[in-house]
C-alpha cells in the first residue's frame, strides 16, 4: 500500500474511532491512578510513551501495551488504566510516533526493525522504573496483535504473550519465541481465524506453547467494541471473559 493511500486511511478510520470514544475518555478521567506521558529515546527517535501506575505498595509486573493501527486512542489509553487497576505498571508506547503532520504521533507507521526498536526501547526503560519488580508481559490488539506475537520472536525475556486478534509471525521465526503465548480471537472473524490452525500446527513443530481462544459470536476488536455504550451482547460477552482469562493468566505469572 503507497504510504500516501495509508495515511489517508489511518487519517480517516482515526477519525473516526476516536469520535466513538467519548465513553473511554470520561472513564479515564475518572481514574485516581496516576499517569503520565514520558518520551523514551533510542537512536534518532523519540517515542511517546504513555505510562499508568497502579496504587500498590510493592514492586509489581510490566505489561507492555501494543494499540490498534488507529494509534493511542482514547480506548488504549482506558484500557492501559484498567491494567494498572488490576496491579500491573502500563506502558502504551504510541508507535506511530514522529510520523505524523509535524512530527506527530499517530498518522502514519514504521515496521520492521524501527518498529522492533520501539517496542524494546519502551520495554527496557519499563523495567527500569523503580517500581517495576523485573517481570514484562505484553499484549497487544488487531495490528498490535500481531506485532506483540512478532515481538515474542525478537524478545527473550517475556513472561508471558498476549495475542488478541492479531495474525502469527513467519513460521521460521517462530523457533525464536521463548515465552508461552495466548491468543484471544473472534468467533466472526474468518480474516484472523483462517490463520489459527496453522498457527497451532507450526507452534506445535517448533515446541512452543500456544493457547488460542475463539469467542464465538464476537467480532474482531470486541475488547474495544464490547465497551462500547451500543456494544452487542456477543461483543460484550468476549470482551468480560477474555478480560477475566487475561487477569488470570497474568496473576499465575506475577
Amino acid at each position: 500500500m503507497k504510504r500516501s493511500t495509508l495515511i489517508a486511511l489511518l487519517l480517516l478510520c482515526g477519525t473516526q474511532i476516536a469520535s466513538a470514544q467519548d465513553w473511554a475518555k470520561a472513564t479515564l478521567e475518572k481514574s485516581p491512578r496516576h499517569r503520565e506521558w514520558v518520551t523514551v529515546k533510542h537512536d534518532n527517535r523519540s517515542v511517546e510513551t504513555f505510562v499508568v501506575y497502579p496504587e500498590s505498595k510493592g514492586k509489581t509486573p510490566v505489561v507492555l501495551i501494543i494499540h490498534e493501527i488507529f494509534g493511542m486512542t482514547d480506548w488504549v489509553q482506558d484500557l492501559a488504566d484498567r491494567v494498572a487497576a488490576a496491579g500491573y505498571i502500563a506502558v502504551a508506547p504510541d508507535l506511530l510516533s514522529g510520523m505524523g503532520p509535524n512530527g506527530g504521533r499517530s498518522s502514519d507507521f514504521a515496521e520492521g526493525k524501527t518498529m522492533t526498536a520501539d517496542l524494546n526501547a519502551a520495554a527496557d526503560y519499563a523495567l527500569k522504573i523503580p517500581a517495576s519488580n523485573g517481570k514484562l508481559f505484553v499484549g497487544g490488539f488487531c495490528w498490535g496483535g500481531g506485532q506483540t506475537f512478532r515481538f515474542a520472536t525478537n524478545r527473550a525475556d517475556l513472561a508471558a504473550v498476549f495475542v488478541f486478534y492479531g495474525p502469527p509471525p513467519d513460521k521460521d521465526a517462530m523457533a525464536r519465541i521463548k515465552a508461552p503465548v495466548y491468543g484471544f480471537y473472534a468467533g466472526n472473524d474468518a480474516r484472523i481465524g483462517a490463520t489459527i490452525p496453522d498457527a497451532i500446527a507450526q507452534m506445535k513443530s517448533a515446541g512452543k506453547t500456544y493457547d488460542p481462544v475463539t469467542y464465538e459470536g464476537a467480532g474482531h476488536g470486541f475488547m474495544r467494541s464490547g465497551e462500547a455504550p451500543d456494544a452487542k451482547d456477543a461483543d460484550k460477552k468476549a470482551r468480560a471473559e477474555a478480560w477475566i482469562r487475561w487477569k488470570s493468566l497474568m496473576s499465575i505469572g506475577k
